[in-house]
């Protein structure tokens, strides 16, 4: 069944950058979420609390688990038996809660150029491609083997940024442990023809994190030399259907993905939080549901 979830995150993040100290508590956050109308919210166990807590207190607000996120610098060998325990609990939380997916992602910031120089693949080079390749694999494994498959999801600012070091990862590491987890923003803002690659990728999309963008500010960004922060600080993201992607082409690319697709705008482009995620559901639950009806 298709279902839209929430990433909170944008309770946190904001155009001055990381401010968790201005997000409300969670139970306030899952009312605002459940209000603007979405089935679920990406999965995040709190510090201290434990899968069953967490479930209990999603379920009190209507709310589902979504596929969650885990990040690790893979291609950094010597601290692998360390990223592959906390991939596997994570896989073994996320099971705990009842899913079957999570996102992973390659470390944000593991290289600092990456940040420096944002969606361009900055110092892409085979060997470290290769390394990480090893290590994720590894992890992705690990992951399976708690009945959770992780899906990969580029991220602009990692090694894991562009089309080509996407399908770097996929064609090496087989789709039985490694689905894809598309972020139609990054991809986009990394020069991605979305709709090619979603089209051609379709089957193995496992789960999907939707945003918009706006091309001009990438430009700009890109013109002025700016780095990650400052494009975002910039209003680089925004709610679905406001920016510049062909999101109804996307759409139409994984039209048989029966699955999650988690709204995750990073810095809200409204006045609020609470408003940003109404704008978002707003203009997605009307799609989604016509998916169904097709």
């Amino acid at each position: 069944m298709t279902r839209m979830a929430y990433n909170p995150l944008s309770f946190s993040l904001t155009a001055e950058g990381w401010r968790p100290e201005l997000a409300p508590p969670l139970p306030e956050i899952l009312t605002i979420i459940k209000n603007a109308g979405y089935d679920g919210v990406h999965a995040e166990i709190p510090l201290g609390s434990t899968p069953e807590a967490y479930g209990k207190l999603l379920a009190e607000h209507g709310l589902a688990p979504a596929p969650g996120y885990f990040q690790a610098n893979f291609a950094d060998h010597a601290a692998l038996p360390m990223t592959i325990e906390n991939a596997r609990k994570a896989a073994a939380d996320q099971a705990a809660l009842g899913l079957d997916r999570i996102f992973v992602a390659e470390e944000f910031g593991a290289n600092p150029e990456r940040i420096g120089r944002p969606a361009i693949g900055a110092g892409s080079n085979e060997e470290t491609l290769g390394r990480i390749a090893e290590g994720l694999g590894k992890v992705a494994a690990a992951m399976a083997g708690e009945g959770v498959l992780p899906c990969l999801h580029a991220h602009v600012g990692t090694q894991i940024e562009t089309v080509a070091e996407t399908e770097f990862m996929l064609d090496r590491i087989g789709a039985d442990i490694l689905l894809l987890g598309p972020d139609t923003g990054h991809l986009s803002w990394a020069g991605a023809d979305l709709t090619d690659f979603l089209r051609r990728h379709a089957k193995r999309v496992g789960a999907v994190h939707i945003k918009d963008y706006r091309r001009a500010v990438a430009d700009a960004a890109r013109a002025a030399g700016q780095d990650y922060h400052k494009a975002s600080a910039a209003h680089i993201w925004t709610e679905p259907g406001r920016g510049s992607i062909d999101l109804e082409a996307a759409l139409a690319a994984i039209a048989d993905f029966n699955g999650w697709f988690i709204v995750e705008v990073d810095v809200a482009d409204q006045p609020s939080v609470e408003e940003s995620a109404r704008v978002a559901a707003n203009w997605l639950r009307p799609r989604l549901d016509a998916r169904g009806r097709a």
